[in-house]
């Protein structure tokens, strides 16, 4: 009975005030979720789930942490229709974009093994201050898709941001560097020891924020680590 109470509101809630796909802006139909079909259909996919010890985004840490898998779920451009989805995540307090296509990446992953052997899932944490003006980390509900997915648990006080010093968006390379540089400390909150941890964050473009976060923690005894963003640039 609760299942179609909750189906009949939605079905009027969606002749109300119907849902846009936030890739091409189209009314989405009542069985979709942020993403229309087609857009879906035609999202820019990475494919790195399938090759995740070697890709384009796993080579973006080599030698500067150890990383065992790495993958997005697509493609970013700024600008594009895809990068919508991003926006609206970010800055348009739209959280459960990050809940609905974290949950569709880990289950497409999941036919990869991807998960396999990783204990933990950890998003990259923000500034306290920066989340309270935004309500949210938008990291942290990529998180909670990927977990009801997989089941895996989630650790966000293991690491804390301690500066945040403008967004990325506009850097360069060296610039991304400097701007992240020793803004993650460990908090001691949490044992560490020979986990596998799963670092999520939105986008990936040089991989310096996930290389700052994960600095702190490279002195930990077995700790082994993999990387998902929804997006990844070229």
């Amino acid at each position: 009975m609760m299942e179609k109470r909750i189906s009949f509101w939605h079905r009027v809630i969606n002749l109300i005030a119907p849902e846009a796909c936030m890739v091409c802006g189209n009314r989405l139909g009542i069985d979709e979720e942020v993403v229309c079909a087609p857009c879906n259909l035609h999202l820019p996919r990475t494919g790195f789930a399938s090759t995740a010890y070697d890709n384009v985004m796993a080579r973006r840490f080599w030698g500067k942490i150890p990383i065992e898998r790495a993958s997005a779920l697509f493609f970013y451009e700024a600008g594009s229709e895809v990068s919508h989805i991003i926006h609206n995540l970010k800055y348009h307090n739209h959280p459960e974009v990050g809940a609905v296509l974290g949950r569709m990446a880990a289950k497409e992953m999941a036919h990869f093994d991807f998960f396999d052997g990783i204990d933990i899932i950890m998003p990259v944490p923000l500034e306290r201050k920066h989340q309270r003006q935004r309500g949210y980390n938008q990291s942290m509900e990529i998180a909670r898709g990927v977990s009801e997915a997989t089941h895996l648990p989630i650790v966000s006080n293991a690491v804390e941001r301690t500066t945040f010093h403008g967004s990325q968006t506009q850097k360069s390379v060296a610039q991304r560097v400097d701007n992240v540089e020793g803004a993650f400390r460990l908090t001691g909150k949490v044992d560490l020891s020979y986990r596998h941890i799963l670092v999520i964050d939105d986008i990936v473009t040089s991989g310096a924020t996930i290389c700052s976060c994960v600095a702190p923690m490279l002195s930990i005894p077995g700790l082994k680590v993999s990387v998902f963003s929804l997006g990844v640039v070229r």
